[in-house]
């Protein structure tokens, strides 16, 4: 047993070198554009809401109040494509006996939950730094939201690895129902901004509490009520364990297909 937890280990560590030096270490300016992109997305939406609005939801700066909402919702969104992609990516290597799909899958999560939690951090540090916000940050609630973020992203991705590899057309569907949650999210708005009908219904979105969690971080005054890390912990687990159990009898058809 300790033997195999090794092997593991070195196996998952592997797998995460050679995803960088494939997705960083070919490109120009490597993981400088993983800072760009989302930096390019905050300042978009800052620059642009800016000029229809006199002042966001929350505070006085635009830029820290979309960064906010998109920070946590990039990584989720990451983690949950790479994770998704996993078997596909790795799919020579997993043909090994030493390398697994459970292998495949960790090294994705790991790596890409590391860098946008990096990213989050330079970004975040950089925009108070540059900008007179004065904001009081309360950590806790900053990492449990990036972490449930994560958590949400690999239960998702996770089932999705599963329903793509067994049913093609699935990456079309999901990419096409899943646009809504850029607007569903609570990015560009607050939970309380919205009628009681539509919270009723965005309520079910666990990212919404995600965001919430995470402005909670940085809003000193701002306390949502509606926040539950335990709905999200139970959608990722629930997703996490179906597409667990269910890739563990049918990755080899995957593999094969």
């Amino acid at each position: 047993m300790r033997a195999r937890r090794y092997a593991t280990f070195r196996t998952v560590a592997a797998l995460i070198l050679r995803e960088m030096s494939t997705r960083y270490g070919k490109t120009p300016g490597g993981y400088i554009w993983a800072v760009l992109e989302p930096l390019g997305a905050i300042l978009i939406l800052a620059f642009g809401f800016s000029l229809l609005l006199r002042s966001p939801s929350l505070g006085t700066s635009f830029i820290l109040f979309y960064a906010s909402g998109y920070l946590p919702f990039n990584l989720y969104q990451q983690v949950s494509l790479v994770v998704a992609r996993a078997i596909n990516f790795s799919r020579a290597l997993l043909y090994y006996p030493s390398v697994t799909w459970v292998d495949a899958i960790l090294a994705r999560f790991v790596l890409n939950t590391l860098t946008g939690m990096m990213v989050t951090y330079i970004l975040l540090f950089a925009i108070l730094g540059l900008t007179d916000t004065r904001v009081v940050l309360d950590v806790v609630p900053i990492i449990a939201a990036l972490v449930l973020a994560a958590f949400l992203g690999l239960g998702i991705g996770t089932l999705n690895c599963l329903l793509g590899g067994l049913f093609p057309t699935w990456d079309i569907i999901w990419s096409i129902a899943s646009r809504p949650l850029f607007l569903a999210s609570g990015i560009l708005f607050t939970y309380e901004d919205l009628p009681n009908s539509v919270q009723s219904v965005l309520y079910y979105n666990p990212l919404i509490h995600i965001t919430g969690l995470m402005r909670s971080g940085l809003y000193p005054m701002y306390n949502p009520q509606y926040v539950s890390p335990v709905y999200v912990i139970a959608i990722s687990t629930v997703t996490l364990g179906f597409g667990v159990l269910l890739l563990a009898r049918h990755h080899k058809t995957i593999l094969n297909s």
